[in-house]
């Protein structure tokens, strides 16, 4: 895989550096095609590099210690991701597969340091990124502390559609595949419950699921399910 410099340069993270310093990033990174399924690095593994996602979409899972898995967190182009290293961790803390064919930078941990150094838009974008996980991580936990499945579920399809959705005919369809396996470990939930809650939806003319798709068809309505409110 080239690094398509043009490519590299529209994203927020290079947007405010100078062509001189984007190249001296470029010169350090590793260009990598990630095949959809396949594992970027996986939990627990020692986390010599730092990535920025270019293409694609990536799911961050973990593995609890009683043996679940959870979706994390949904990577998106021009986001940073498993810098370990800013958080002073030896490894990673959990597994990045590609839910998308990928093309991913990496660059080793050690220049870290000297490159957000050269450039505070890296710092800023990582602290930044982990803001948002952090708020992330406390809405779901708010939701599955307080809210009963199906909102928590309607929360979950709304930020996906709103984050990666691209529109179509009728609707916004979530633009990478998403099974209910999927939706199930980012809601706390049991496949069966999520398969029972979505069928009822599609009754209802609220979205429209296939095999890893689905479609939002009435976001007003999705909104007020998740909001408690009866539509």
């Amino acid at each position: 895989m080239k690094i398509d410099g043009s490519v590299v340069a529209s994203l927020p993270l290079f947007q405010d550096m100078s062509d001189a310093d984007i190249d001296t990033f470029l010169r350090h990174a590793t260009p990598r095609r990630v095949p959809r399924g396949e594992s970027v690095f996986k939990q627990g593994q020692q986390a010599d590099s730092f990535y920025l996602l270019i293409t694609g979409r990536l799911k961050v899972t973990q593995v609890t210690g009683d043996g679940k898995q959870v979706i994390v967190r949904v990577v998106h182009p021009g986001e940073l991701f498993g810098f370990a290293v800013a958080l002073q961790r030896p490894d990673y803390p959990g597994t990045a597969q590609a839910a998308l064919d990928s093309d991913v930078l990496s660059w080793p941990s050690e220049l870290w340091p000297q490159l957000i150094e050269r450039s505070g838009r890296i710092a800023v974008s990582a602290i930044q990124t982990m803001g948002k996980q952090l708020e992330e991580a406390h809405t779901r936990i708010r939701e599955m502390s307080t809210q009963e499945v199906e909102r928590r579920v309607a929360h979950a399809i709304l930020r996906l559609s709103v984050q990666a959705g691209k529109p179509e005919e009728g609707g916004i369809e979530i633009s990478f595949p998403i099974s209910r396996q999927d939706i199930a470990e980012m809601t706390g939930t049991t496949l069966h419950t999520v398969s029972r809650i979505l069928s009822a939806w599609e009754a209802r003319g609220l979205v429209e699921c296939g095999r890893q798709r689905v479609v939002v068809h009435d976001f007003s309505r999705l909104s007020l399910l998740a909001e408690g409110t009866p539509d």
